[in-house]
């Protein structure tokens, strides 16, 4: 465990032992937010549904926009939680609780996912990874805890207790030593995860404000009849909430609506298997813990792996197939498992399931992690969908007569559609994973050639220098002086041996070694003062300070040559009888030379008509050189009123 993500993983996993005694429902999809229609606003009159939802819309939003602050946001509901465990006022007169219960909850999941994303950001993917899948796996061991058959009163309290101490100390030791994520710039894509998660479950309110005369209105029909099959008003409050709430993932991006959907279509097949084997088991506490835990660290390990999106693909093959042998074995009536509490048969369920589904958590980490959307997608809108879809699923659980039967393991007469709903998750998974494979792939190939193409160029700027500086300069006098009708011979022996010169070293170039400029050793200091005044001449001033300047080798070097070339440019571009100055100043952390002359000046656009003419004099002799060495150099120059070239070079170290 690296040292420097070691207090934001301690306080991840502290914020973890915080969700195993907060309330989650199986049926409900374990969603932040319930849809209306679900059993959580039975006997709740519709005015006061919207009333209830607008603090966990509040909670919701405030979490998100807080995710920054994540370790602060689980602070903040350990806080709460060990407040509600420690009072010993009676519950129905605690109405502040009631209403802290959501936002307790809304900042523990969304601060645990939080910093899954932080992890996974910070370059400790697999850590980010396990944490999100133990944020959904404990959701599911608190539904195996508080559901049918839980602990008895007394003992449930001192573990309760237990736990939240030790989260609590864990996050007060740990939480202020994360390092604060830096600040984003405020962007639609930072911002749309936040205004589709909080429209997605604020669709609660306006659908909670739908009345029954009004669903009759719209299909045509008489109230009465919904009055008789409620459970077709509900299919139709949970499709349109799934439906509205898929459109508002896609705000999120498509990566986070497939993340969403894949999430969704994993806890929707999950929780009929999980009603059946935590009825089968229902007084076998340390069996439905273990079934649990057991399939959390399997989706935990599979995580892990590198073959994420295969682990998780087969776990939904195997938990699809363990369904539909259930089904088989009993032909067609799966309850017996329950009612005959068939202990081996629901562990097997048990571990798969919820494998499958926490290890599909595991899988769509990556995808969401790089685009910011975890706490969003997998908190409220995966969870809010996965409800909503098990309200449309509940329409379809009748019997011959065309009613659903009329007690608790309804539900599990259609355990095959579960095992449906399973392998298509587990087909969404592999097409996510293939999909966002093939994308890095493309970006990294992408980022090749771009690398490739910067490579290619600097070589072909470090090229350009020696190349001007040498061959076309020796061109350039060979052509001057056959142009001049008095040239003697010593002047073209001169230019035949710099002519063979040159020749010999771009042959060597040409070969792979050697260079175009004569060898220097590295370390060997220029002394600026020196090598300027040697410069000096008819037409050309030098003026520097009174002592040495010295300038490492290279840069030394690079420094003289970018001179050189400004005077061949007064010399060639001046005009005949222009005049040159150069100034050397030493200024501590650098050196500044400024060549300035008194000729034709610059006119607007020549430097770039050059530069496209491939005359590289200005754009790769001296500005490229001064560059390369974190330097800048200006030209400032005016028709008529001559050119004045600054050249500044740091000093290393």
């Amino acid at each position: 465990m690296d040292s420097n993500r070691r207090p934001a993983i301690l306080t991840g996993l502290s914020g973890c032992l915080l969700l195993i005694f907060l309330p989650a429902s199986v049926s409900g999809g374990l969603s932040l937010v319930a849809p209306f229609g679900s059993e959580y606003y039975s006997g709740m009159p519709r005015s006061a549904a919207g009333i209830v939802v607008l603090p966990q819309v509040a909670a919701l939003v405030l979490a998100l926009l807080l995710v920054r602050w994540w370790p602060w946001l689980l602070v903040t509901s350990g806080v709460l939680v060990a407040g509600i465990t420690l009072s010993t006022m009676p519950r129905e007169m605690l109405l502040p609780a009631y209403l802290i219960g959501p936002v307790t909850v809304t900042f523990a999941l969304i601060g645990v996912l939080a910093c899954a994303q932080r992890l996974f950001l910070d370059g400790a993917p697999r850590w980010g990874a396990a944490i999100a899948v133990l944020a959904l796996g404990l959701r599911v061991f608190s539904a195996a805890v508080i559901g049918r058959g839980g602990m008895a009163s007394r003992d449930y309290q001192l573990l309760k207790a237990g736990v939240v101490a030790v989260a609590l100390f864990g996050l007060l030791a740990f939480a202020w030593r994360v390092p604060r994520a830096g600040r984003a710039p405020l962007s639609w894509a930072r911002v749309r995860p936040v205004l589709a998660a909080g429209a997605a479950v604020f669709l609660v309110i306006p659908l909670s404000l739908v009345t029954r005369a009004d669903v009759a209105t719209l299909l045509g029909i008489d109230s009465s009849v919904l009055f008789r099959h409620p459970w077709v008003e509900n299919a139709l409050a949970g499709g349109a909430t799934l439906v509205l709430a898929a459109g508002l993932a896609a705000l999120a991006g498509l990566w986070s609506l497939g993340g969403a959907l894949t999430m969704a279509l994993a806890q929707a097949g999950m929780g009929t298997p999980l009603l059946l084997a935590f009825f089968a088991l229902e007084g076998q506490t340390a069996a439905r813990w273990s079934g649990v835990l057991a399939g959390t660290a399997i989706g935990v390990l599979a995580a892990l792996t590198r073959w994420r999106v295969a682990v998780a693909g087969t776990l939904h093959v195997l938990a699809a197939t363990s369904l539909f042998i259930a089904w088989s074995a009993t032909t067609g009536d799966p309850g017996r498992i329950g009612t005959q509490h068939r202990v081996v048969p629901a562990l097997i369920i048990l571990v798969l399931v919820v494998a499958a589904v926490t290890a599909t958590a595991g899988a769509t980490v990556p995808v969401l992690a790089r685009r910011g959307s975890i706490p969003a997608v997998l908190g409220p809108v995966a969870g809010l969908l996965a409800a909503s879809a098990g309200l449309l699923l509940a329409a379809t659980y009748v019997e011959d007569d065309g009613l659903p039967a009329s007690d608790t393991l309804n539900a599990v007469r259609h355990l095959t559609t579960s095992g449906v709903l399973l392998l298509v998750a587990g087909a969404a998974v592999g097409g996510l994973g293939l999909a966002h494979y093939l994308t890095e792939r493309w970006a990294e190939r992408r980022r090749a050639e771009e690398i490739r193409r910067e490579a290619a160029a600097a070589e072909r700027d470090r090229l350009a220098r020696p190349i001007h500086d040498g061959v076309l300069q020796v061109l350039a006098m060979v052509q001057r002086q056959g142009a001049e009708p008095g040239a003697t011979g010593t002047a073209l022996a001169e230019l035949a041996t710099l002519a063979g010169q040159q020749e010999t070293a771009l042959r060597k170039l040409l070969a792979g070694g050697g260079t175009l400029v004569p060898p220097a050793r590295e370390t060997e200091a220029v002394d600026l003062r020196a090598a300027l005044s040697e410069l000096a001449g008819p037409g050309i001033e030098v003026a520097t300070p009174a002592e040495a300047v010295p300038l490492a080798g290279h840069e030394g070097r690079e420094l003289l040559a970018a001179v050189r070339a400004a005077l061949e440019n007064v010399r060639r571009h001046a005009g005949s009888g222009a005049r040159a100055w150069l100034l050397l100043e030493d200024e501590g952390d650098g050196v500044r030379v400024t060549v300035r002359d008194d000729g034709a000046g610059i006119a607007p656009g020549r430097l770039a008509e050059a530069e496209r003419d491939g005359r590289l004099g200005v754009a790769q002799s001296m500005r490229g050189r001064i560059e390369d060495l974190r330097g800048t150099m200006t030209v400032d120059s005016r028709p008529g009123e001559g050119t004045e070239v600054e050249l500044w070079v740091p000093r290393r170290g």
